[in-house]
């Protein structure tokens, strides 16, 4: 059944046709209509169709490195979905499914031809439609992409801040004191054994000074990259948010689609039990 031409002047990558260009395109394209939970298309179908949305909710979704399913899109009145791989000829790379009782108008390469024959203008309205799609990809992507803390903090850090975590590395090993402790006793040693010939003789005044100002030193070295690890275990708990947000959404998915399959269990139940007993009634009602 051809579509209603009232219905396209309504979606707005037909908005720059007029009326006479308008009813030759609804005579090409069809309405179709998609019950509640119905798929429209899924990944590694041959695609032949896009669809623009006239009612109801459509979700357009893909599965990520983590089998997780995506939302792409969830198109308005009048959005496209699946025409890059209509028009390419290629196999969808995404699911397309009706979320409730949805009417879309199917399309095909040809409709596209006469369509730009009738209005070459209407192709950069096309062209607005994916360039929209693909700026919703690309924020998806980079919300949902895997970010490593240290990997990010140490590409903000300065030359400052990266020695400062050397020589809090250093100063905390055992390496450090153990070089130290030695230092400090061929140091007293020699100190003693010279007597009065040493440059800094008991009680060590000299390197009391350097001690001093060795600590004086060091401590805000160590509390400079102390506040650098604060800041990764901060970056670190927010990413953790995020993961657990991410997991209660889809175990809460996950949920709905057992509760959706349970009421169509006990919808097939329902009509199995209402067939079993129509050939009894027909058996009581002839006696």
């Amino acid at each position: 059944m051809p579509c209603d031409p009232e219905e396209l002047k309504h979606v707005p990558l037909f908005q720059l046709l007029d009326d006479e260009e308008l009813a030759v395109l609804a005579s090409q394209v069809e309405p179709r209509k998609f019950a509640a939970r119905q798929r429209i298309f899924k990944i590694g179908e041959q695609s032949l169709r896009a669809y623009v949305l006239l009612s109801g909710t459509v979700h357009v979704t893909t599965v990520d490195e983590d089998q997780q399913e995506v939302l792409i899109d969830a198109p308005a009145h009048g959005g496209v979905f699946g025409f890059a791989s209509m028009m390419d000829q290629t196999e969808h790379q995404s699911n397309a499914m009706a979320m409730e009782e949805s009417t879309c108008i199917e399309i095909d390469r040809h409709d596209i031809s006469v369509l730009l024959e009738k209005k070459p203008m209407a192709g950069l309205d096309m062209l607005t439609m994916m360039g929209r799609q693909f700026h919703a990809t690309q924020r998806l992507i980079k919300m949902r992409a895997a970010r490593n803390p240290n990997t990010l903090i140490e590409e903000d850090a300065t030359f400052g801040e990266r020695i400062a975590d050397h020589v809090a590395g250093f100063g905390g090993s055992w390496t450090f004191i153990i070089s130290f402790c030695v230092a400090l006793v061929v140091y007293s040693t020699t100190s003693i054994l010279l007597r009065n010939k040493s440059w800094d003789p008991y009680p060590f005044i000299l390197l009391n000074l350097f001690l001093s100002m060795l600590a004086a030193i060091q401590a805000p070295v160590i509390m400079m990259s102390q506040n650098r690890q604060d800041s990764k275990d901060r970056l670190r708990s927010e990413l953790d948010f995020d993961v657990n947000r991410r997991a209660e959404a889809e175990i809460q998915a996950l949920s709905n689609k057992l509760n959706l399959v349970t009421e169509k269990l006990c919808d097939i139940e329902e009509t199995m039990r209402e067939r079993a007993a129509s050939p009894d009634q027909g058996i009581t009602g002839k006696k």
